[in-house]
């Protein structure tokens, strides 16, 4: 059986206290019986290989393993390599004229989201913007409020009511080339 390359955006690791070492968090993917397992930078984006197909079982492995190692809740969403070039081949910010005050981003979320949300859509208070969404991705522009992000991106969330973690594009970017790089 032929093993695929999973991309594991995991949501919640070194932000809010919750403060991982990536190589303990190497260690997990291991000890859950993952191979040619690798990391990027700090914020939980794990690169692992499997020849489990089932989607939906590989997350709650994950989520499971890392809830009762860690202590609390880590949604994970998962995507191929190929699923992620994907997403990065859209580039919905194509003909955005970027300006120092902005920031461009995409939410992944853990499973695909069946809720409603017209697109373009921006929080009341301005500061993001949707500019165009996947059934299982949004894109988003951050409008810098006093060089800081606004307050309302958890509106974005809550409409959808799916788990996500959000990435800016410019890391995004960077992920893949990592995973492919270190891709068996």
């Amino acid at each position: 059986m032929s093993e695929t390359t999973y991309i594991a955006l995991l949501r919640g690791i070194n932000v809010g206290g919750h403060n991982v070492k990536m190589e303990h968090l190497r260690s997990l993917f291991s000890e859950m019986g993952f191979g040619n397992v690798r990391s990027y930078i700090q914020s939980g984006n794990v690169f692992f290989d499997t020849a489990e197909s089932d989607r939906a079982g590989l997350r709650t492995t994950i989520e499971q393993g890392l809830s009762d190692s860690l202590g609390y809740a880590v949604p994970a969403c998962l995507r191929t390599l190929g699923e992620f070039e994907s997403v990065l081949a859209r580039n919905p910010f194509e003909g955005i004229d970027v300006q120092p005050d902005m920031r461009l981003s995409v939410t992944f979320f853990a499973e695909p989201v069946s809720a409603e949300l017209p697109v373009p859509f921006r929080t009341p208070d301005g500061a993001y913007e949707v500019v165009e969404r996947t059934p299982s991705e949004v894109f988003v522009v951050w409008y810098l409020q006093n060089g800081r992000p606004g307050n309302s991106y958890g509106l974005i969330e809550k409409k959808l009511g799916v788990p996500g973690t959000t990435r800016f594009w410019h890391t995004s970017a960077k992920i893949l080339a990592a995973a492919k790089g270190s891709a068996k």
